[in-house]
């Protein structure tokens, strides 16, 4: 049990974490070439809409599909999973090209939003020209959802991965030469370089798809041989099949949507918030650094969250419909563990380097750098909020997914412009805090009632984590400051210098001290085995 949940988790993250390193270090040649802050606030303007917006069009299929698909297979009944696969392709066609019809004609409207009905460094048609240009992703990414979500339903996460890095480099190759072309070939503008930008969205989802579909035929012997052993007692009408769907994918759409929707939330009141204490002239910039600069950086240690879900639905799933409640409490554990050891550290590091970091990535910033620093530790409420979200999906609790999000929505919604006005652009990383802490407090509270789980039986793990980032935080700015006295964090090549000793020094720090007091054995299990004999062969 705990060595599949490790190993889908791990072929995920590779994936994951590829696919988000690339989707970081892409923006540093991005950035210099549209130039800047302002520039990159554009770029948000049009993806945060889209991201909504093909959350709803693939109707959280990947893990709605995989959680329907472990359900019958668990039970060995092959047919229905293959059934829903094949008529989902219809209806994500169906769905899809309405959600890009939608975006595209309602584009001017989402453009006026966006700026407030004010144009200061971009026109709402130059807004509208972005989001338009996006749309077309809409068309072709609702068809990788359903294909990736049956892969994952037989907890085969290969093919999820390895689409998931072809999708971004093809994305992040047309993007940079597209922009670049636009701007230094063609002589053209940044709206139609970003418009390039965010189009190559489209591309990227081509051949995303053309990948998981050579594995499906190559696999398709395999899965025909399951077919085979099918029991055929149950007998699912497509009417039921997509009633149970669509009670499982409403809570996945408002996960899948829990970041943009935050987002859009700072892009429908930041500018308006940010006039009304006289700031209006820095609004857009500012936008740039919250929601496109600081948030790139921020969102890599969330992605070894985002594979935990993928993960961890179908495997819950399929010990919860057995009864084995003991290895449903196993598998959490596992996941907490694995999920705080590695997120904690991560976001506690960028926080304590957040000005090397920023420089490297855009330019030296102390407005970027403030951000950062109090940005990087929403990472693990991201993080934890996903975790928390899929395990309410594993234990057929759904509905609470959508009420806790829509709580920490409306506290953001409620604090966003009071904090703002407070603490300008901080401010709205302080609502953004609060409101999914309150969201993951509630999705905690019922994991306990429903499933009878505490993590109180982990409360000494977690305090060797947070007592081993306490050292390692000590040591990584006793560090800073007496390499701050000799190089500087707003310069690149000492930046990249200051940031590769100090996260360098950390890490070691971090595992030496789980070493030495066993947290990496007791988090990682035999998986660390195999490591350990080939480092004493080679010292040998």
């Amino acid at each position: 049990m705990s060595s599949n949940l490790i190993r889908g988790t791990f072929i995920l993250t590779l994936g994951t974490f590829i696919s988000k390193f690339l989707g970081l270090f892409y923006v540093i040649p991005f950035y210099s070439i549209i130039g800047g802050e302002d520039a990159a606030a554009l770029y948000s303007y049009g993806y945060v809409p889209y991201t909504i917006f093909i959350s709803i069009a693939t109707a959280g299929v990947p893990l709605a599909v995989s959680k329907y698909i472990a359900k019958y297979n668990a039970i060995e009944e092959y047919a229905v999973g293959r059934k829903l696969f094949k008529s989902g392709m219809v209806i994500m066609l169906m769905t899809g090209f309405a959600a890009f019809l939608i975006m595209y004609s309602f584009a001017p409207f989402f453009a006026q939003l966006s700026l407030n009905g004010e144009e200061t460094t971009y026109t709402i048609e130059d807004v509208t020209t972005v989001i338009r240009a996006v749309s077309f992703a809409l068309i072709i990414v609702p068809f990788m959802s359903i294909t990736r979500g049956f892969f994952q339903g037989h907890q085969s996460m290969g093919p999820s991965a390895v689409s998931t890095v072809v999708e971004q480099i093809a994305r992040i190759a047309f993007l940079l030469a597209g922009a670049y072309i636009v701007i230094y070939v063609m002589d053209g503008s940044v709206v139609t370089a970003v418009s390039v930008a965010t189009f190559a969205a489209f591309i990227g989802a081509v051949f995303g798809l053309i990948v998981l579909y050579v594995y499906f035929f190559k696999r398709k012997k395999h899965l025909d041989k399951l077919l085979e052993q099918d029991k055929g007692q149950a007998k699912v009408s497509l009417f039921g099949m997509y009633s149970e769907i669509v009670v499982y994918a409403i809570p996945f759409i408002f996960v899948g949507i829990a970041i943009p929707l935050y987002q859009l939330v700072d892009q429908l009141t930041f500018s308006r918030a940010m006039s009304q204490i006289g700031l209006a002239d820095q609004a857009v910039s500012a936008f740039g650094i919250l929601n496109f600069s600081t948030q790139k950086l921020v969102i890599i240690p969330v992605s070894l969250a985002t594979a935990f879900a993928m993960t961890l639905v179908p495997m819950v799933t399929s010990s919860f419909v057995k009864g084995k409640m003991d290895v449903v409490t196993q598998q959490l554990n596992k996941t907490f563990e694995v999920l705080l050891f590695l997120t904690v550290p991560a976001a506690v590091g960028m926080a304590l380097l957040a000005e090397p970091l920023y420089t490297i990535f855009y330019e030296a910033s102390a407005l970027g750098t403030d951000v950062l620093r109090v940005y990087a530790p929403i990472a693990i409420l991201f993080a934890l909020f996903s975790v928390t979200a899929a395990i309410l999906q594993g234990i057929n609790e759904q509905r609470f997914t959508v009420l806790s999000l829509l709580t920490g929505i409306l506290v953001k919604l409620s604090l966003n412009i009071p904090l703002i006005k407070l603490f300008e652009t901080e401010g709205a990383v302080y609502a953004t805090a609060l409101g999914y802490s309150t969201s993951i407090i509630i999705n905690l509270v019922v994991i306990r009632f429903y499933a009878n789980y505490s993590l109180r039986p982990l409360a000494k793990k977690i305090g060797l984590i947070i007592g081993f980032n306490v050292v390692m935080a000590v040591v990584v700015m006793a560090l800073y400051g007496v390499l701050s006295f000799v190089l500087s964090a707003q310069s690149d090549g000492p930046a990249l210098l200051i940031t590769i000793i100090c996260a360098g020094a950390g890490a070691v720090v971090y595992f030496v001290l789980s070493q030495k007091f066993g947290l990496l054995d007791e988090v990682f299990g035999s998986r660390l085995d195999g490591i350990k004999r080939k480092l004493r062969l080679k010292k040998a």
